[in-house]
């Protein structure tokens, strides 16, 4: 398959590409169009029917109405000169909200969106009153907003509402403040708009900067940021379609983060081909650059398929999770990375054929032999100095794996956005009342035989939760229509999103519930607290199930590659260690030195996938190469030697530029974003200057040809010469130099 996949696309070079960038083009526009008819932004989504919050969100859907894509806006209103409302204030307060929950809000235009196929977010705002401050200083209204809240349609209908929010109560003379659910996010933003051009722009130059550095040429630094932009957009639009005709729901970070991945693989898989490709042509001269393309695809096609379908099965077994992000992220991801597999096989063999030498025009480095850089350097140190350099690898994990102890799981904490206009409304909002009064939690009261219900019939349910510790203030309970359940509001003293505030939720306002129900009746807690609670413990049990499935058929994988049981047990042991140190240098930067409640929850899962599944690229394009190597006559020791001058220069390289398209989520507003792209950042420079370009070729040194047991490589000089290169080549084209 491999061969006929890359022998096609060298034969057939500019159909290959004319078909990709009509694909691409296609599948971009249409998947960038199409994301927000596919995502959704409640974590309560997620959760299996049996959490005791899911159960919650249901009534409220089926019992109040509460719609599911419904986002709900505080509005704070005050005089201007901070003194208490008077009477005529109110009434003003009164009729603005009135008049505003009366007037449509037309979603303003934008070039950004393809009119066909934008979705129309215009609607009438319901507006209600929510309460005034015990000091009566201020006003909330609660503003409802329909729509997916990841779609920049909606929040430009949020920013028009604003603006006509902010004149009504202007002109009546008071001054307006927004927060909660979308403002927060739409301020954070905005806010972070400039920061994430600016990285965005920083990274695409670095990695540009890379590729000149490496190669000299232009063509090497623009070709590939090219293709994985096409790629990518083309994996994107796969995932976006799937989704849209299966009619699953994906998590609104998803696109995003397969943007990301794609291009750190996409860029590595191309470097592959490139170190190699430049490498045949100097070894080849005589051969021309197509069949030179075709070979060195095919042979490189090889461990870069092994390499992808290790991502695809490590972000499989998701499937086995219980909580619905992880199950939808799975095979997302893996579907974009056969995307880009089927795109290393085809459109990247089919650019080599194309430009052949030109690729690396105006560098010389084809005609003549490379010079002995660094990676010579490290080649005769891991030959000559195995065990020390073994030694000193683990030390060096070890110690960052130190930072594990106390570690702890943070679900959920307060998002990005210090500073913004929203975040300095809540703030004015929580000195007057309890932290959670713009989010609170909620407790469902039914009656299983379907009896309507009266307020007496809840009995001291409701004063028993307003005793509660943690617990600022209790609503009055609300009857359904048909009076068939009833809603009780907990106004908690800490923001829904903290530990403090899923601890009193799973904690005494649970067992409160299950003590003081009345008999006959069923109760269940809601709200973003209990949800994050409940996500908590969906998590836990989902990183029992998916670690060792994942550990499992990355093992098979290298099994079947290596054709060996001694080195798979190596590298998954290398890896282990890698992941191990990432884990514990984030809990250290992020836990113990910059006092954050933890590390974020879903961390040590993409560490996992990520780390381990991407890491294991470059330890299988080392390892296969050292097994090539050691095929050919001649010490083991020399063989690692060889295997680390040639394939260090592209692990470091696509390391670098890899980590810095996950590091550019480090400068993200929210915590848990920004955690993320430190740590996976981190991972992926341990994996290629730690573990693929020392721990890995350092442990084959000293096991030399045993670590291939049971099916050691056998010497060319007995079994021949490799297929298309010959048994010896000179020493100067081992060179991973310029």
């Amino acid at each position: 398959m491999i061969r006929a996949l890359t022998g096609f696309a060298t034969r057939n070079p500019w159909r290959v590409i004319a078909l990709w960038a009509v694909l691409g083009i296609a599948l971009t526009v249409l998947g960038q169009a199409l994301v927000p008819r596919v995502t959704r932004s409640a974590g309560g989504d997620f959760l299996p029917r049996t959490y005791d919050s899911a159960a919650a969100l249901r009534i409220a859907q089926d019992r109040f109405g509460v719609e599911p894509d419904a986002d709900t806006v505080t509005v704070l209103v005050a005089r201007p000169d901070g003194r208490p409302l008077t009477t005529a204030d109110h009434a003003r307060i009164r009729a603005a909200a009135a008049h505003l929950g009366s007037r449509r809000v037309p979603m303003p235009p934008s070039e950004d969106r393809p009119p066909l196929l934008a979705l129309d977010h215009s609607q009438t705002p319901k507006v209600r009153h929510a309460m005034t401050a015990p000091d009566g200083r201020f006003d909330l209204l609660a503003v409802q907003l329909r729509g997916n809240t990841a779609d920049p349609g909606l929040h430009d209908l949020y920013r028009a509402f604003r603006d006509r929010a902010a004149a009504e109560f202007d002109a009546a003379g008071l001054r307006t403040g927004f927060t909660g659910g979308l403002a927060d996010l739409v301020d954070t933003a905005d806010a972070d708009e400039p920061t994430r051009l600016v990285v965005g722009l920083l990274m695409t130059v670095l990695i540009m900067l890379i590729h000149v550095l490496v190669f000299r040429s232009l063509l090497a630094a623009f070709v590939p940021l090219i293709a994985v932009s096409v790629i990518g957009g083309a994996a994107t639009g796969a995932v976006v379609g799937t989704a849209l005709l299966t009619g699953i729901r994906l998590d609104t970070s998803t696109p995003g983060l397969i943007g990301v991945v794609l291009i750190g693989i996409g860029v590595d898989y191309l470097l592959f081909l490139l170190f190699r490709f430049r490498e045949e042509l100097r070894a080849r001269p005589e051969l021309p650059p197509r069949r030179v393309a075709a070979d060195v695809s095919r042979r490189v096609g090889t461990a870069i398929t092994s390499a992808a379908l290790t991502i695809v099965a490590a972000f499989a077994t998701l499937g086995v999770a219980t909580f619905g992000q992880f199950r939808v992220l799975g095979p997302a991801v893996a579907v974009s990375v056969l995307v880009m597999l089927l795109a290393a096989l085809t459109l990247m063999p089919a650019l080599l054929a194309v430009t052949g030498r030109r690729m690396f025009w105006p560098s010389r480095a084809l005609t003549r032999a490379p010079r002995a850089g660094a990676a010579a350097a490290l080649a005769s140190l891991v030959a000559r100095r195995p065990l020390a350099l073994v030694l000193a690898s683990v030390a060096l994990l070890g110690a960052l794996a130190a930072g594990l102890h106390g570690v702890r799981m943070d679900f959920g904490g307060p998002g990005g956005g210090r500073g913004t206009p929203a975040a300095a409304t809540a703030a004015e909002i929580a000195r007057a009342l309890p932290a959670g009064v713009s989010d609170p939690a909620t407790v469902y009261v039914t009656a299983p035989d379907g009896r309507r219900l009266t307020p007496a019939a809840l009995g001291d349910l409701p004063g028993a939760l307003a005793r509660v510790g943690g617990v600022g203030r209790v609503g009055t309970p609300v009857l359904n229509a048909d009076r068939t359940a009833a809603r009780i509001d907990l106004y908690l003293t800490a923001d829904a999103r903290t530990q403090r505030a899923r601890d009193v939720v799973s904690g005494p306002v649970r067992a409160t519930v299950a003590a003081r129900t009345p008999a006959g009746l069923v109760a269940h807690v809601g709200g973003t607290a209990a949800v994050l609670a409940d996500v908590a413990t969906a998590v836990d049990h989902d990183l029992r199930r998916v670690f060792p499935v994942a550990a499992a058929l990355i093992a098979v994988i290298l099994l079947v590659l290596l054709r060996s049981l001694l080195a798979p047990a190596v590298l998954m042991v290398c890896v282990g260690l890698g992941f191990a140190a990432t884990l514990g240098a984030s809990a250290l930067v992020f836990q113990h030195l910059r006092g954050e409640p933890g590390v974020d929850f879903v961390l040590p899962l993409v560490l996992f996938l990520f780390v381990v599944a991407l890491g294991t690229d470059y330890n299988i394009l080392v390892s296969d190469r050292i097994r090539e190597e050691m095929a050919r006559p001649g010490p083991a020791r020399a063989a690692v030697a060889r295997a680390v001058r040639h394939t260090v220069p592209a692990v470091a390289t696509a390391g670098v530029v890899l980590a810095a398209s996950f590091g550019s989520l480090a400068v993200d507003a929210a915590p848990g974003t920004r955690q993320i792209g430190f740590a996976t950042g981190l991972g992926i420079l341990l994996s290629a200057f730690v573990l693929s370009s020392v721990l890995v070729p350092a442990a084959a040194a000293l096991l030399g040809r045993s670590l291939w047991w049971p099916v050691r490589p056998v010497p060319a000089d007995r079994a021949g010469a490799p297929e298309g290169r010959p048994a010896a080549v000179p020493e100067h084209a081992a060179g991973g130099g310029r």
